[in-house]
């Protein structure tokens, strides 16, 4: 397959950060760390920026104060605490997310620090109740081996996460607190990884590293992948909430495509000799050129008293509806840097269109003055919040003129991203005050690393040669985390290759049929313990765990006997056996041995389940035999 980039000459530049949930107990307080819906209480909070110890303020965090917006918090009795409520000191940290984060730290050939201090991170989007994020490293210098070479870890960190969204509002974002305080541990490499692909073999060998210890939790917002990615001439941009490791691959791939025609923008528009200084915040109102407009939004917006104000932008038309992503285009980014106060914008390269005339724009332009390169950008809205969001787009128009700005994004489904914020700076980090220095042993970190997990692919490896099952079941059992449940059944004398086959084959078969995940480690313990005991057979499980994925309430027990799925004694089954032979008597005399097919699927109809399939083809065998 043919590249879409030559990579290398880009001089393509990508770090990771990857977030995982640990499953202990939360890092300053003794509450489970679980999600609820259950909602006890509400308490409202306003933040704001403060300064760092260099007494600046970051720049991201200032953007998020100037939306003025109020945040109101959804408490739960049982999984929040006063410590989650800004109300009392943190205690701890939880002594296993401590050594959980250790655990990992090894894993990744870093090595663990002497002492461990927390800091407090400014974030004032209100996901934090406090206003900051407190954050402590815990482990240096790692690496990961690649086929592209070796990537660096230079921190592993362990932090508290954040309070999960449930409603946004104009002015108002509704928090839940249950996952205030769930553990993290956040793991950053360094900018070595120069393809798209080696990015994720990086984040497949953390997550493995992470899933060997068994404490991680599992499920949609339990890992977040940030991706730093830059180019020759480009900049840094941090891209937020990658979900899935297959996707990291093309995300890149699209950042890349942006920067470069970001790049061909910044270079057209030199060519045309336009610079910084002549793109002016000058907001001319054109509303009654739309006085008869067919634009409905523009006619809903004036009739609730608002006005319709454009703003010249020399020299780049053609370049606002120039597509820099798939379907995403310089007008997008403009609109996504004025959607903190407007729902959309108008811009003459997408223009006439939306219920606005070619009259309408003839109009503007004449009204601007607008030569054949000079484009204009229009906003319908009350008059003030019209001028905030043009200064937006005026301010992201003259960073097209520099190229490609820094700032964070958000990943999108479909492989694009779309502006979040500026790219946070230094500024937003200063000392924890309320948590003592934690010291670190050497003997304590000895007696973590002598005691290191498996790495999946070495837990591979082993099932492969100890256990002589097939490498595809070896490699899903310890995917699907079974392996330990695996190893268990083994344990008590179940054959390796029946637990494995039954533990990946029929679970997954069943998956499209009912909720699998409702059968529970304790019912496949229970329906094996009826095999070992003798009164089910192996084609039992199927119709087993099919009824308890829609009543987990039940026993396998109790489904063995309400479907009567106990086995049959021998004499049973030969006399069930015989009702079909004389059923059947005809095509046994016609075919002989060749009807051994048919009475053996016609038997199991009725005995499946309720015999071991050996003993039925046994006696099946026998009985033509005799007639033969």
């Amino acid at each position: 397959m043919t590249e879409k980039f030559d990579y290398e000459k880009l001089g393509l530049k990508v770090g990771l950060e990857i977030h995982r949930q640990l499953d202990t107990k939360k890092l300053f307080s003794p509450v489970p760390s679980e999600l609820t819906e259950r909602v006890d209480f509400t308490f409202e909070r306003r933040l704001r920026p403060t300064m760092s110890e260099m007494g600046e303020i970051d720049p991201a965090a200032l953007e998020e104060f100037k939306k003025g917006k109020k945040y109101v918090y959804e408490g739960n009795y049982g999984l929040t605490d006063l410590v989650y409520m800004d109300e009392e000191p943190p205690r701890g940290p939880d002594r296993e997310a401590l050594e959980v984060s250790l655990q990992i730290a090894y894993l990744l050939n870093a090595k663990p620090v002497d002492e461990v201090h927390f800091m407090r991170k400014i974030v004032i989007d209100g996901s934090n109740v406090s206003g900051f994020q407190r954050t402590a490293i815990i482990a240096m210098n790692g690496k990961v081996e690649t086929p592209w070479g070796s990537v660096g870890i230079p921190t592993i960190c362990l932090e508290e996460d954040a309070c999960r969204i449930v409603e946004r509002k104009e002015k108002e974002v509704i928090y839940r607190l249950d996952r205030l305080g769930i553990p993290l541990v956040e793991i950053s490499t360094t900018p070595d990884i120069h393809h798209p692909e080696q990015a994720k073999v990086v984040a497949k060998y953390i997550g493995d590293a992470l899933r060997a210890t068994k404490k991680v939790k599992r499920g949609l917002g339990t890992i977040r992948q940030d991706l730093n990615v830059s180019i020759n001439g480009g900049a840094r941009i941090e891209i937020k909430g990658v979900q899935e490791l297959d996707m990291i691959p093309l995300i890149i791939e699209r950042e890349v495509e942006r920067q470069v025609n970001l790049l061909k923008i910044r270079d057209e528009l030199r060519g045309r000799g336009i610079k910084p200084e002549d793109i002016r915040e000058e907001f001319h109102d054109v509303t009654e050129v739309f006085q008869n407009t067919g634009s409905k939004i523009v006619a809903k917006a004036i009739k609730s008293g608002g006005k319709v104000l454009a703003v010249k932008l020399p020299g780049f038309r053609g370049l606002i509806g120039r597509e820099i992503q798939p379907g995403r285009r310089l007008g997008t980014e403009m609109a996504d840097r004025a959607k903190k106060y407007v729902r959309g914008i108008f811009h003459i390269d997408e223009l006439p269109n939306y219920g606005i005339k070619e009259k309408e724009v003839n109009a503007i332009i004449e009204k601007l003055g607008l030569g054949e390169r000079d484009a204009f950008v229009l906003v319908a809205a009350e008059e003030e919040t019209a001028k905030k969001a043009l200064a937006e787009v005026v301010k992201r128009a003259k960073e097209a003129i520099e190229g490609v700005p820094e700032e964070t994004r958000r990943a999108l489904p479909d492989g694009n991203t779309q502006y979040m914020r500026p790219l946070p700076g230094k500024a937003r980090m200063y000392p924890e005050t309320d948590i003592p220095t934690i010291f670190l042993p050497e003997e304590y970190k000895e007696r973590i690393k002598a005691n290191l997990p498996e790495l999946p692919q070495e837990r591979v490896e082993r099932f492969v040669k100890e256990y002589r099952i097939d490498r595809s079941l070896a490699e899903t059992l310890v995917n699907d985390e079974r392996d330990e449940l695996f190893e268990e059944l083994v344990k008590k004398g179940v054959k390796p290759s029946l637990a494995a086959s039954i533990l990946v084959v029929v679970l997954k078969g069943l998956k499209k049929e009912v909720p699998i995940e409702k059968v529970t480690e304790e019912h496949i313990g229970e329906a094996f313990d009826l095999y070992l005991e003798g009164k089910i057979a192996k084609e039992a499980f199927e119709e087993i765990f099919k009824e308890l994925a829609l009543h987990p309430e039940k026993t396998a027990k109790q489904v063995a006997e309400e479907k009567g799925l106990t086995l049959l004694s021998e004499e049973e089954v030969e006399e069930i056996i015989e009702e079909v032979i004389k059923a059947n008597i005809d095509v046994i005399k016609a075919k002989g041995m060749g009807a051994m097919g048919i009475i053996m699927g016609r038997a199991m109809a009725k005995l499946r389940g309720r015999a071991d399939g050996k003993l039925v083809s046994s006696l099946v065998r026998k009985k033509i035999q005799e007639l033969s």
